[in-house]
């Protein structure tokens, strides 16, 4: 019986003709290790998609996975004959030979074995090979050209421009309306015939290791003829290699291909797959780019378009769609007229996207975009039974996954931990613990709530099927998953040369809450501490120790001596940064204000990390930033930066911007390294501008008298430092400066709101000086919100109309607040 992996039609014909047939043995194509798990399948907590996992014993990365939906015709094949108890065996070439010639010259494809790539397109039709891996351009080059995709061969000579549909009229609709008497044999003759005829013309199709596959399989369908006669057999395998398996050929040729292939130990067990890694985009040759689709197909008793349109309504009207039951009715009326006047015998998936694009989505693609990844794709994961053998790794993981609630999942899915509560914080800890083991089950990501408080996490979770393949890996490492992740960090702790990663390891120690790790990571991070003296690799390296030193308080970790590493850091950078300012040319200002940005951060949460145990760091950093920023030899980039972080701070006294500001815009100074200064303060926000009529107006005269020549040289540096601010925040100081400095405003114009006199005349609400009247206006909100109300009082003020309130000084919780 030759099939189509993962085709549902295949599935159909294979169960009517097994159930004509009642074969004593059935042979599939599939790794002969196999035969060890393949009675797991009958388990009732077996449920597919799974996948056959076979990995080399002394590299688990050396891996192959043969993947198996519940509409495969392997796994409609052996659930019945499991059912049945008639034997099952797998005849393909053993694991052990593919995975040793992964990069070996054993006249095997060198790719078998190995992880795909997700360009990989798909394999021939009828074509079942392990997951590979990418080959290098010229071998991928190579293959394009040799490969030959009979689906799509056959399809063009039908007339058709789709192999997919053509796929879908031939064989998935076939039957829907033909009688129950049909044969049940004339699907497999009719693929064997037209396989035949394409390998009569293409050989073995740009696949040179089939010939050792298909040798194999003809002396496994030898033995099981001599042992249950040529009635008893059955053989389900890809359509392709039907002829081959027909052909006469002598056992000592067979034997003599196989003779001196290449072996490895090999470990086969069953793992959980999901529907989206069935998909051709995942990389799997036999791949299918609908299996929700076909899995539907598969399982709908009748009328299949209707039950079709009916989930997709579902699943709309979850999401807040519109649609109601004629939506269904009209959409199945379009598609069936669709299909009719496409000349099909049945709407396909083309025909029912389009009348769902039309009818329910109403020609947006958007709601479209998520009928195809929850229902044509799907996020369906399987399960695989406990007793399936697995590393004792991955079961240390399960048993984790199970006390913490954390079930594995196909789909995206947030979890947002709150690590003051044990569970939430062991989760955690796993999760790091995993990442560290290059185990990516969770991704941290940013919080819906915008919350960026220490005692929160945010994690994208999704479990894919390559992470077994990672488990297997990380297994040398320990049995268990404390115990794997301090191993790794020891051993990655004393192999790593660069400060920086140090740095981040302990961090993630810390995380992970490693600490029988984190001596040795502590001890390498203080000697390369010691060698490193370039300011740029201890700035970049400080971060991660400050948010250890941050999070250590709400993990209850001690973290007193991540703490003094990086006190000792932060000092370390203070006394090199000046002299490492010096002689910058652009590209290297442009970089050290980078690491500028970086370490002033870090060591601002550093103090107040350490609270009263700060002995003046900051005020120390800001000094050297006060140094830099009226020092002539600095670059006017890191100059224009450090006077800014300065006023952010609230360390430079009222009118010293404006002071550093007109130096470094002064005629005197080159236009270039004036543009300089201004990218770098300005830099990170335009609301400085908006507020500061001041400063406005000094960049505001520079730039007018910047002369015509200069202007050009001088533009570029303008545009980089405006774009990024925001549309709003660019049009505000737009205004501004049409109106003219402050004081100023088009003559005869009168300021919004009838307002002529004040601070700012003709531009309210950007005078230099505070307006008590608009600020104690806020007050009756306020004491609304803080339930501190008198009698009748609104926010509009008492008796309904605003009230600007009786000043700051009324109350003197809300005089501190205002």
């Amino acid at each position: 019986m030759g099939v189509r992996h993962h085709g549902p039609g295949s599935a159909r014909a294979v169960r009517d003709a097994l159930a004509a047939y009642e074969p004593k043995v059935l042979l599939v194509e599939g790794p002969p290790e196999a035969d060890a798990v393949v009675a797991l399948a009958a388990e009732k907590d077996m449920r597919p998609p799974v996948a056959l996992l076979a990995h080399a014993v002394d590299e688990p990365g050396r891996a192959a996975f043969w993947p198996l939906a519940d509409f495969s015709p392997e796994w409609v094949a052996i659930s019945w004959a499991l059912e049945r108890a008639v034997p099952v065996r797998f005849f393909d070439l053993p694991a052990a030979h593919s995975l040793a010639a992964a990069g070996e010259d054993g006249g095997l494809d060198p790719d078998a074995g190995r992880r795909p790539l997700p360009e990989d397109g798909p394999a021939p039709d009828g074509e079942s090979a392990p997951e590979g891996a990418a080959p290098s351009e010229g071998e991928r080059g190579r293959a394009e050209a040799l490969r030959l995709d009979p689906l799509a061969v056959l399809a063009e000579t039908a007339g058709y421009d789709d192999p997919e549909r053509w796929w879908e009229d031939v064989v998935e609709h076939r039957g829907a309306d033909a009688a129950a008497d049909r044969d049940p044999y004339a699907p497999f003759d009719a693929l064997r015939e037209a396989m035949g005829a394409l390998r009569e013309v293409h050989g073995d199709g740009g696949h040179p290791r089939d010939a050792a596959r298909e040798a194999h399989m003809r002396l496994r369908l030898r033995e099981a003829r001599r042992e249950h006669g040529d009635d008893g057999v059955a053989v389900v395998c890809g359509a392709w290699h039907v002829p081959a398996l027909a052909a006469t050929v002598p056992v000592t040729a067979d034997r003599q291909l196989l003779k001196g292939l290449p072996k490895v130990k090999v470990e086969v067990t069953w793992v959980p797959w999901t529907h989206r890694r069935l998909g051709r985009h995942s990389g799997y040759g036999a791949g299918i780019a609908s299996p929700g689709w076909y899995g539907h197909l598969f399982a709908a008793p009748d009328r299949p378009v209707e039950r079709w349109m009916t989930r997709v309504a579902g699943l709309l009207r979850a999401e807040d769609h519109g649609v109601s039951p004629s939506h269904v009715i009209e959409a199945v009326r379009m598609a069936e007229t669709l299909a009719t006047v496409r000349g099909r015998p049945l709407a396909g998936l083309a025909e029912t996207v389009d009348a769902v694009r039309s009818v329910m989505c109403e020609g947006s693609d958007v709601p479209l975009a998520l009928i195809h990844d929850r229902l044509i794709v799907g996020d369906d994961l399987g399960e695989v039974p406990d007793g399936a053998p697995a590393v004792p790794l991955q079961r240390d993981l399960t048993r984790l996954q199970r006390s913490l609630r954390l079930k594995p999942e196909g789909g995206d899915r947030e979890l947002e931990l709150d690590l003051r509560k044990d569970t939430d914080a062991a989760r955690s800890r796993l999760l790091h613990r995993l990442r560290l083991l290059g185990v990516h089950w969770g991704t941290p990501a940013r919080s819906r709530t915008g919350s960026t408080g220490t005692f929160r996490e945010t994690w994208e979770l999704r479990w894919e099927p390559e992470l077994s393949v990672r488990l297997a890996e990380a297994g040398m490492w320990g049995t268990t998953v404390l115990g794997a992740a301090t191993a790794k960090a020891r051993t990655d702790a004393v192999g790593t040369t660069v400060l920086a990663e140090v740095t981040d390891l302990a961090e993630r120690c810390l995380l992970a809450d490693l600490p029988d790790a984190l001596p040795v990571v502590m001890r390498a991070l203080t000697d390369r501490a010691a060698l490193d003296s370039d300011v740029g690799h201890l700035a970049q390296a400080l971060p991660p120790l400050v948010r250890s030193v941050r999070y250590g308080d709400v993990r209850g970790t001690d973290a007193e001596a991540l703490a003094e590493v990086a006190a000792g850091l932060a000092e370390r950078v203070r006394v090199g940064l000046p002299p490492a300012c010096a002689g910058l040319d652009a590209d290297g200002a442009a970089e050290m204000r980078g690491h500028l940005d970086t370490a002033h951060q870090a060591i601002a949460l550093l103090a107040q990390s350490r609270g009263e145990a700060d002995d003046g760091l900051l005020d120390r950093w800001q000094g050297v930033l006060r140094k830099l920023a009226s020092r002539d030899r600095t670059p006017g980039l890191v100059r224009g930066r450090c006077a800014r972080l300065l006023l952010d701070d609230g360390r430079l006294a009222d009118g010293e911007a404006a002071r550093l500001m007109g130096l470094a815009l002064s005629p005197g100074t080159a236009p270039d390294e004036a543009a300089a200064w201004i990218e770098g303060f300005l830099a990170g926000g335009g609301m400085l501008l908006v507020h500061d009529r001041r400063l406005l107006d000094l960049v505001d005269g520079w730039l007018a008298g910047v002369p015509a020549e200069a202007f050009t040289d001088v533009l570029p540096l303008l545009r980089r430092t405006f774009a990024a601010y925001e549309s709003g925040v660019r049009r505000t100081v737009g205004e501004l400066v049409r109106r003219g400095p402050a004081g100023e405003g088009p003559a005869g114009a009168a300021p919004p709101g009838g307002a002529a006199d004040g601070p700012g005349v003709g531009m309210p609400g950007f005078g230099p000086d505070l307006d008590p009247a608009r600020a104690d206006a806020v007050l009756p909100t306020l004491r609304l919100l803080l339930g501190r109300a008198g009698p009748g009082e609104t926010a509009a003020g008492p008796g309904g109309t605003e009230d600007a309130g009786a000043g700051p000084g009324t109350d003197p919780e809300l005089g501190r607040v205002s």
